[in-house]
């Protein structure tokens, strides 16, 4: 096995901004990307013969500041930032190798069936945030109902939305999915939450101008009647009716088969990061399992949700990828990751 050139990291790079939100300045950027494509000798990602994807599960502001509404702290309260620090250095240092970076955004508006909102008690009071999960047996006993102050702006039906909640509800029990987790209100479009963190953003950007290739940047999140941990599918297809609530993304699971290599970070370790490799996995098991052999999950660039005093995923995170290990997937860190016999 032969280890990647590794270029050194461009001057602009501050590993004390990371948890930071600031304005990249874009045109200074490109003309110091064009200069060290130069010096470095870069050449365009369209003649790579090993193709690499990077992709980068909901980088985003709204779970990587301290501060903002779901910030993934990890263990140690700074764990989404030192993911950070990480995951810039390797884009950095891997410029000339990366064919192609693939962020992912997790999408929402208001009236969501994860937001406090959607639902109501007997007394019209809205969930706790983050402390609230609702299952089947709390609607049929009335502790939770859907507000149908929200009915207009979901589907304009209130006995349409409530059958709905609650098959939804019953799907993810079935299925051994989470519980319906009430969350803050968070990756709001068109809010600063909702924007990749400033650092990860402009290293993006200074691979994109370097190596003349376009980010590709894929939403999920949007339906207002499913989670959508995954970038690769909603938590739940079909409704009470048996009509599609969401569909998968096939263009994306098409496309990252087709990859050489395709390298994974980002956040939540435990949710959205979790739940896109585990639909990878079924995906490539449904095609040639060998494929497994060609994930890399960078394990320093992804932290567990950790709530102290409310919840830690720390242990089921660490067990799911665990399993990703035995399924053939490499687990490793952004210091060590080497390129096979190609």
């Amino acid at each position: 096995m032969t280890t990647p050139t590794q270029f050194p990291l461009p001057p602009h790079f501050n590993l004390n901004k990371i948890g930071e939100v600031y304005r990249v300045p874009y045109q200074q950027r490109a003309s110091e990307a064009e200069a060290w494509t130069k010096q470095h000798n870069i050449l365009p990602a369209s003649t790579d013969k090993t193709r690499i994807c990077l992709l980068l599960i909901d980088v985003q502001n709204t779970f990587c500041i301290p501060d903002f509404e779901l910030y993934v702290g990890g263990k140690t309260g700074t764990g989404a930032v030192d993911d950070n620090q990480r995951l810039c250095a390797f884009i950095y240092r891997h410029l000339g190798i990366i064919t192609k970076i693939i962020p992912t955004l997790d999408t929402h508006t208001a009236m969501q069936i994860f937001h406090p909102i959607f639902w109501i008690n007997a007394n019209g009071e809205h969930p706790t945030p983050a402390a609230t999960n609702i299952t089947p047996t709390d609607i049929e006993q009335g502790i939770w109902q859907v507000n149908p102050a929200v009915a207009n702006s979901v589907t304009g039906d209130y006995e349409l939305l409530k059958k709905q909640a609650f098959h939804y509800v019953k799907q993810l029990s079935q299925d051994g999915k989470y519980p319906l987790t009430v969350w803050p209100y968070h990756s709001m479009l068109g809010g600063i939450g909702h924007a990749l963190v400033s650092a990860v953003e402009e290293a993006i950007f200074f691979h994109s101008i370097s190596r003349k290739t376009q980010a590709q940047f894929e939403l999920k999140g949007e339906n207002p009647l499913t989670e959508n941990y995954s970038i690769l599918r909603p938590e739940v297809l079909i409704g009470f009716d048996d009509k599609p609530i969401g569909q998968k993304n096939k263009n994306l699971i098409q496309q990252l088969l087709n990859y050489d290599a395709v390298i994974i970070g980002g956040q939540a370790k435990s949710h959205c990061v979790a739940w896109t490799i585990d639909d990878l996995l079924t995906e490539i098991q449904q095609v040639d399992s060998t494929l497994t052999k060609k994930i890399y999950l960078l394990e320093d660039c992804t932290s567990p949700v950790v709530v102290p005093g409310v919840v830690d995923y720390t242990e089921q995170a660490n067990a799911t990828f665990a399993k990703f290990a035995a399924a053939g997937m490499h687990i490793i860190k952004s210091t060590e990751w080497v390129i096979g016999n190609w």
